[in-house]
């Protein structure tokens, strides 16, 4: 009898064992309803510590000529504003260089759309991400999504997110006209970005 006892208790706090296990990972399928879970930051390399990178580049928003890089997509037939462009939408493939001039190193493009949003202003929805091709941040790239009021000497929108070097990025950009041509339409636009990532 004496020997039976500590059998029967190794095999209880086995079979103990096993259903805490299992009773504790339904639990977790449970709260994670199946299809998602937590995970450890380091098995992303979260753990590292966050840096802040400045870009100072250069948008060349091209509507000229037989090769634009910024299309117009959207004409609204009943536009409640002439003067603001209200509901407008054009498609952009824009370069991004690090100079001003078009014939400067490029380092990525702009692509995605804006939006005349406004109907009392010359204010655009911008939906952008930065895909640099340049050194260590060739194939990454930053989000921007958010409001730019053209004809503000600054205008200051969110970095929303990234890829690559910028996965979990946040941050912001400052965007100013360096040059517009009122003939031709075309612009060039520099900004500074402050980007936070891992």
């Amino acid at each position: 009898m004496a020997r039976i006892l500590p059998i029967f208790a190794s095999k209880f706090i086995i079979l103990f064992s096993i259903l805490s296990s299992s009773t504790i990972n339904q639990l977790s399928a449970a709260k994670n309803h199946g299809f998602a879970r937590t995970l450890d930051k380091k098995i992303l390399g979260l753990n590292k510590k966050e840096k802040l990178t400045h870009f100072k580049v250069y948008w060349h928003d091209i509507v000229s000529g037989r090769n634009p890089t910024s299309v117009q997509v959207v004409t609204p037939k009943n536009t409640t504003s002439a003067t603001t462009g209200f509901g407008i939408v054009s498609m952009i493939d824009d370069p991004i260089t690090a100079g001003p001039e078009l014939s400067s190193k490029m380092v990525g493009r702009a692509q995605g759309l804006y939006a005349l949003a406004s109907q009392e202003e010359i204010g655009l929805l911008m939906v952008m991400n930065f895909a640099f091709i340049e050194g260590k941040y060739n194939g990454s790239s930053i989000s921007v999504l958010g409001r730019n009021t053209v004809f503000s000497k600054v205008r200051e929108m969110p970095v929303i997110g990234g890829s690559g070097l910028f996965r979990f990025a946040r941050g912001y950009v400052q965007a100013s006209t360096h040059k517009f041509d009122l003939k031709t339409g075309d612009a060039i636009v520099q900004y500074n970005v402050y980007v936070l990532h891992y």
